[in-house]
């Protein structure tokens, strides 16, 4: 194999690719990216047997070919590269020189033969969206995935698709998120995207409105964004019932803006720290929420304005969780339904259903 590419084009692949190459294997090749070069092209996988990440840049191919090289390597040396282009030269016995400017590398391949396949779908489902939408979508749900492995279900979101929208749901025990989004599709399905493929899903989509397939098989699912192909493990198991878990009815609403409650709850929760946790109190009451919590450091209190109606309420927040909701909800106002001190709070915009956050409620001292 005899190729040169662009350094930055290179540099950046790997970097991507790499993402979903394993940290330590029984199988060498599995941290290895692979590379293959042919057709005026070089092509990158990274494969963990979990999620796959694959791309293709340009290369002026002298002699195609494929190698495996170590991936933390590669990168290492791709991004230190001094010179604008990259000439990459791979013998029969697999050794492989790195040239870039006055920069030589010389390094051992393995043999793409051991690489695994990468499973492939027949596309008989697939949906398309703009990826600014989707971006929003899981940055809106993605904090509300679960670790808790006693429920793999959970450790992913919920991909559902039906009358022509998408919802992806998170649901962690203590929060809850759903986004919606309209989508062009007469096809009804529903899966479980791990939440390790979400974080790198997020980090390939940009801010435009370029549109990103997602095709899903029954264990599988691919995305397609820009010039990268995400391929994932989907997770099996029974998902919360989400629709029944949202809450119907309230006896308080308060219309706020949301900059005011991200401040009062940052300020609030400044007295609480990893050895001294407490749960921030919020009275609702006479359009204004007031906001305190005690711990050994100190007491801390704040009050904003709001638009209240029913009855005063006292509950009690994990204040991490809340923000956590909040600094997502990318709204200037949002609506807060509370049915009583044990029952979650709903978060939710003004003028649309375009998401839904749920959070539990921390009994107050008071109340044990």
């Amino acid at each position: 194999m005899k190729i040169q590419c662009s350094t930055s084009n290179l540099a950046d692949a790997v970097l991507k690719v790499q993402k979903a190459v394993a940290v330590k294997s029984s199988i060498p090749t599995l941290e290895g990216i692979n590379i293959i070069a042919k057709d005026n092209s070089l092509e990158l996988k990274g494969y963990d047997l979990e999620l796959g990440i694959t791309t293709v840049i340009p290369a002026e191919v002298e002699q195609s070919g494929e190698i495996v090289l170590n991936a933390k390597l590669l990168s290492e040396i791709a991004r230190h590269l001094p010179d604008e282009n990259t000439n990459i030269t791979v013998s029969e016995k697999l050794a492989t020189t790195i040239t870039s400017g006055q920069a030589y590398f010389s390094i051992e391949g393995l043999s793409s033969e051991e690489y695994p396949e990468m499973p492939r779908l027949n596309e008989s489902f697939y949906v398309e969206i703009e990826s600014n939408k989707l971006k929003k979508m899981l940055q809106q749900t993605i904090f509300a995935i679960s670790d808790d492995d006693s429920k793999p279900a959970h450790m992913g979101s919920l991909f559902e698709i039906a009358d022509g929208k998408l919802n992806i749901v998170s649901v962690d025990g203590y929060r809850f998120a759903l986004s919606t989004e309209n989508i062009s599709s007469d096809v009804n399905n529903k899966f479980i995207v791990p939440g390790k493929t979400l974080n790198e899903i997020i980090k390939l989509l940009s801010d435009d409105e370029q549109i990103v397939k997602i095709s899903a098989g029954e264990r599988h699912i691919i995305f397609n964004i820009n010039q990268y192909s995400v391929v994932s493990r989907l997770l099996q198991g029974n998902f919360l019932d989400y629709k029944s878990a949202i809450p119907q009815q309230s006896i308080t609403t308060a219309k706020v803006k949301t900059n005011d409650l991200i401040n009062a709850f940052e300020r609030t929760s400044l007295i609480i720290t990893d050895k001294f946790k407490s749960p921030v109190s919020c009275i609702f009451s006479e359009n204004e929420i007031k906001f305190s919590c005690t711990t050994t450091v100190g007491t801390s209190t704040d009050q904003i304005s709001a638009e209240i109606e029913g009855e005063r309420i006292e509950i009690g927040f994990n204040s991490r969780y809340v923000l956590d909701a909040l600094r997502n909800t990318s709204t200037d106002e949002i609506r807060l339904e509370l049915n009583g001190t044990l029952s979650p709070m709903k978060i939710t915009p003004v003028n649309s259903d375009n998401f839904i956050f749920l959070v539990l409620p921390v009994r107050l001292r008071s109340e044990v």
